[in-house]
């Protein structure tokens, strides 16, 4: 079959997420061809094209949609860009595969997730193509820890502590959307979905304990409003008993740590990053007493990504081979995810136990 044909809106030759992650995934992957890009200028994405060899560059992301050399349009900026971006991509009748978050609040969600409708679409939650946490829903299906009675997750925010960095400032506010509840928070409850099953319901508090950080490059205090602390427990749809905590920042003591305790077992994971879901993780699992590493089998890891884990671009590749097979989540099924955000949010207003919306 032919290659598919990508269009990355948001690939700059100053670097980012675009480059770091996306443009070696696509060289890693059979099946793509990376044949365009969109920058913030005309002259800007002509120097992105000399420097990634990308032969189709363009100013206007409109004008990327339309091309007919593009079949996959990327959309890779923050995501207060994403609506306009992808609806032309989706009204040209082109694939869309956005980065996350998808909106920028719910309503926004919604109306992006009824414009995909009939179409194909995919979010970048990569936690669900980690070869690591494939394994561990199968391990879980297949009986490792017999029945789940409880799961504990630890884990830091990465951002949100006690200073942003350039261009971050947005994050520190929730009409941004891109918080620690929109992002770390969501990969986690989202990748704990895959592995264990969804909340049937929750309760949750966060609170923002540092209302002022530091800016990076100037030193200033600068306010902050989002949550840089949110603990939610409750019951899982399989009746498990859950408990997730990230806090914002970095810990020198634990800055990912996920145990699942069951009948016959524990599994545990942890990542060498905060960023769990683009970084390399280690399982550990004992049936015996004794925790004992586990080694993820090599029929869940693309061959010529093997060793390479630790990579940022090696989650991003299994998404993209994924996607060949129709196998990654899209635009509803963000919708569901921004649904348990927003689950989230009431219950920390409320002080009440929310059961999430899950149609």
């Amino acid at each position: 079959m032919a290659p598919l044909r990508v269009g990355i809106v948001g690939l700059s030759a100053n670097g980012g997420w675009a480059a770091t992650a996306h443009v070696p995934a696509l060289a890693a992957v059979d099946g793509y061809e990376l044949r365009a890009l969109a920058g913030s200028s005309a002259e800007s994405a002509r120097v992105a094209g000399e420097k990634y060899g990308v032969p189709l560059t363009f100013g206007d992301a409109g004008q990327l949609a339309q091309h007919p050399e593009v079949d996959l349009v990327v959309v890779a900026v923050k995501v207060p860009q994403h609506r306009a971006l992808i609806e032309p991509a989706l009204a040209a009748g082109k694939q869309v595969l956005s980065e996350w978050p998808l909106g920028v609040s719910l309503a926004e969600t919604e109306a992006l997730a009824d414009a995909a409708r009939d179409k194909t679409t995919a979010v970048g939650l990569q936690g669900r193509s980690a070869p690591a946490l494939r394994y561990l829903r199968d391990l879980i299906k297949d009986g490792y820890v017999g029945r789940v009675l409880s799961t504990s997750l630890i884990a830091s925010g990465a951002n949100w502590g006690p200073s942003v960095r350039a261009g971050r400032d947005y994050q520190l506010h929730p009409a941004g959307g891109a918080t620690m509840l929109t992002i770390p928070f969501a990969h986690t409850v989202d990748a704990l979905a895959m592995v264990l099953g969804g909340f049937a319901e929750l309760s949750a508090t966060m609170a923002t304990v540092r209302p002022r950080v530091r800016d990076e490059v100037t030193g200033e205090s600068v306010e902050m409003t989002a949550p840089d602390q949110i603990a939610v427990t409750g019951v899982l749809t399989g009746g498990a008993v859950a408990s997730l905590h990230l806090r914002g920042g970095t810990s020198p003591a634990t800055d990912f740590h996920w145990e699942i305790n069951g009948t016959e077992g524990t599994l545990l994971v942890e990542a060498a990053d905060p960023l769990f879901w683009i970084a390399k993780l280690t399982l550990r699992g004992s049936r015996t007493g004794t925790l004992e590493k586990l080694t993820v089998p090599a029929r869940y890891e693309l061959p010529q990504l093997a060793g390479r884990s630790a990579e940022p671009s090696y989650n991003v590749a299994h998404a993209y081979a994924r996607h060949l097979k129709g196998d990654l989540p899209d635009f509803e099924h963000a919708l569901r995810v921004h649904r348990v955000l927003d689950a989230v949010q009431q219950s920390a207003d409320s002080g009440t136990r929310i059961e999430p919306d899950a149609k």
